[in-house]
């Protein structure tokens, strides 16, 4: 069984705007590496839509994009891609696909098939997988930024408190730190 891996940007304060983060080269290459160790991605609906509107046009070289985001746009045109929703059921992008049912029985089936692993980068899913028990491991580059709004990690928060181990704690050259956690038992 592969893990769960919930990754994402979230500056000092939980903010998980993604106009908040330092989109640089050293940004894309970490999330690029996370990327090639992961079996597939996994998103909620609003999280694809955002993704959808832009990477593709990356990746095709419609839009200008420096050599780091490129890489990342082309990857992910490769990589599996599942999406959690209700109210979308239509998903064109290369390989995507569409995670319908029981939430906590579909995303165990995924890890089940997915031995290196999904990556998650969802903050409103990962609540719920988190709820679920179904996150592994945490891997967040924090972002040296206070960003005094929302939408912050973990909103409306969590039935209990999460216990985590420490795995690493990365400084970037920009300033972000990535954090790796797993989830003690």
């Amino acid at each position: 069984m592969g893990r769960l891996t919930f990754s994402i940007n979230l500056t000092l304060d939980g903010c998980l705007d993604h106009q908040e983060g330092i989109a640089d080269d050293e940004t894309h290459a970490f999330f690029t590496r996370l990327m090639d160790e992961s079996g597939a991605m996994l998103w909620g609906r609003v999280t694809y839509e955002l993704m959808e509107s832009y990477w593709p046009a990356v990746a095709s070289g419609e839009v200008e994009a420096p050599a780091a985001m490129r890489e990342w746009a082309r990857k992910l045109e490769d990589k599996p891609k599942y999406v959690v929703s209700s109210a979308r059921t239509d998903y064109p992008w290369t390989n995507s696909r569409h995670m319908a049912g029981d939430l906590l029985a579909g995303v165990r089936k995924l890890k089940d098939a997915t031995p290196n692993g999904v990556l998650l980068g969802s903050g409103k899913l990962a609540r719920e997988l988190d709820r679920l028990g179904l996150i592994d491991e945490y891997k967040f580059l924090v972002h040296p930024r206070i960003a005094g709004h929302g939408p912050t990690l973990y909103e409306g928060g969590l039935p209990a408190t999460r216990r985590l181990a420490l795995v690493s704690a990365t400084p970037l050259g920009n300033g972000a730190v990535a954090m790796h956690y797993r989830r003690e038992v």
